[in-house]
């Protein structure tokens, strides 16, 4: 199977650091946070991988690559600036590609989970996109679910009344039809909201629910939790 990994982003609330080493090349337990990403997809059947990355960063996803994944099938999609979280889905790679369902994940989080069954269940669902969904006691800081039994019904970017716990963890099951909603002419789109929403109108857009360890590094505080609790046993 095929998967797509969101590595271009600039890291702002880790400045100064992110200055130096791009957010996903972070490290956890000393290895770059995208090496868990990347061993979660292969360990899954997920051998056909693409990364999108700012051309300034080009040289030190390129070393990362030569040191952990030499032989892996993984191709970095250049971008000169980030254009989004739906732009280089849809634009930045052979449509030829995209062709079929792939996986898509943020490259800033550590995910545990059963990667096989979310794809499965996706398929038996015949959704159009599904939603990793994590519980969490904070969910205003992320974008929610409104859940209808599997259904998300509506989507909420950092709501202040959160109407569940239940938040988007990063990671995504899309089929190739989401092309067609993608904003004419835009040169910036984000999944969170120029897709997620209309989906959730539409009853095309799923949710699957999981409860292995999750950590979002966006922040120095978030990103210490993690080193301090990705690899406890």
């Amino acid at each position: 199977m095929k998967g797509f990994i969101l590595a271009a982003g600039g890291g702002a609330r880790l400045y100064p650091l992110t200055l130096e080493i791009p957010k996903p090349l972070l490290p956890v337990g000393k290895i770059p946070i995208i090496t868990y990403l990347v061993d979660l997809y292969l360990e899954n059947g997920v051998d056909d991988i693409k990364i999108n990355v700012q051309r300034s960063h080009l040289e030190d996803f390129y070393k990362w690559k030569a040191t952990y994944f030499p032989r892996d099938k993984i191709e970095l999609v250049i971008e000169p600036k980030p254009s989004g979280t739906f732009t280089p889905i849809v634009k930045k790679v052979n449509q030829k590609w995209f062709s079929e369902p792939i996986v898509v994940s943020n490259g800033d989080e550590l995910k545990e989970l059963n990667l096989k069954e979310m794809i499965d269940w996706h398929q038996q669902k015949k959704a159009l996109v599904t939603v990793g969904l994590v519980k969490v006691k904070n969910p205003q800081v992320y974008g929610v679910a409104k859940m209808n039994g599997n259904q998300i019904v509506e989507f909420i970017e950092k709501p202040k009344k959160p109407p569940s716990s239940y938040v988007n963890s990063g990671l995504y099951i899309m089929n190739p039809e989401i092309k067609k909603y993608f904003p004419q002419n835009a040169k910036f789109a984000m999944v969170e909201t120029d897709l997620f929403p209309q989906l959730a109108k539409e009853g095309k857009l799923f949710g699957y629910k999981w409860e292995g360890k999750w950590f979002d590094c966006g922040n120095f505080e978030r990103w210490e939790m993690a080193i301090k609790h990705w690899n406890q046993k």
